[in-house]
Order: structure tokens, then C-alpha cells, then sequence
């Protein structure tokens, strides 16, 4: 009579691969502390940064280092790439896309030089943040390395 129902998974793809971390172990308290929302963070230290979701491009910060991103499905996803990357006024990243674009799933968003941050001692931890949960819950289904694209991430709970 009764049946219980698993929450789908967000149709999301990680948008850069690496080890998560909780987000309440982040080195930074506007992360950590959860003040703009729930999510996830990676140790960033290859790869460039992809579009996790089809969508469309709300911020694009000139420093180049945060990317928002509303989603077809109306979620709101914040990809903050580093710790104090902001300090470096864009350089290191190229943004493949512009304010208002359109994005596809697994599209180039920005290329990163991650030799130029390992040079300047940059931490690379990078965040996804759903900023506009409204009560709702974010649950992470995957610990460990997530691989850049992998699917199935986390969900979030009514």
C-alpha cells in the first residue's frame, strides 16, 4: 500500500573533477558557515571548469573566478573556482562564455591555468552552490574523487 520513493538526483554533472570536501570543512566562512546556500567542494587541480547543467549564465564575475548559473529546472548554482583567486583579477582563467548566455550540460565555461596558481600558492579548492534552496535540502550521493562530468552527484529534498 505504502511506498517509499528515493529522491532523483539533479540533473547535474560535476562541472570540475577532483577529492570532495564537505562544504563545512572549507577554509573560507562564507563556504563553510553555508551563508549563500548549500553545496559541495572539490581539490581542484587539473582540468578546466565545464557547465554542470543547461541553462543560462546570470554572473560572470570581471574577476572571472565565480560563475552563477540558473538552471532550466530553476535551481541557482554559484561555481566559485579557488580560494582567493578573486585577488588575481582574472588571471589565470579564460571565460569561454558571457553574461546572459545560453549554456548547454558539459559546455567549456573557463579554462584555468593551474600551473599559475600552484606557482603563486593559490588553494584551488573549488565550490557548487545551490543559492537558492528556499527550505529545500541538498544531499550529497557521492563521496571520495568525483571525476570531472560524472553524473549523479547529489539531490535536493522538498
Amino acid at each position: 500500500m505504502f511506498q517509499f520513493f528515493k529522491p532523483k538526483p539533479v540533473d547535474f554533472i560535476a562541472p570540475f573533477g577532483g577529492k570532495i570536501i564537505k562544504l563545512e570543512d572549507v577554509n573560507d566562512p562564507v563556504f563553510s558557515q553555508k551563508s549563500i546556500g548549500d553545496g559541495y567542494a572539490v581539490e581542484f587541480k587539473k582540468g578546466d571548469v565545464y557547465c554542470p547543467v543547461d541553462g543560462e549564465v546570470i554572473a560572470l564575475f570581471p574577476t572571472k573566478h565565480a560563475i552563477g548559473i540558473k538552471a532550466v529546472d530553476r535551481n541557482e548554482y554559484l561555481l566559485h573556482i579557488g580560494l582567493d583567486t578573486v585577488h588575481f583579477n582574472g588571471e589565470g582563467f579564460v571565460e569561454h562564455v558571457k553574461l546572459n548566455d545560453i549554456v548547454k550540460k558539459g559546455q567549456l565555461l573557463l579554462s584555468v591555468d593551474h600551473k599559475f596558481f600552484k606557482d603563486n600558492k593559490v588553494d584551488m579548492t573549488s565550490m557548487v552552490v545551490v543559492t537558492n534552496l528556499r527550505g529545500r535540502q541538498f544531499k550529497m550521493i557521492k563521496d571520495g574523487i568525483l571525476a570531472e562530468k560524472e553524473a549523479a552527484v547529489f539531490y535536493i529534498k522538498n
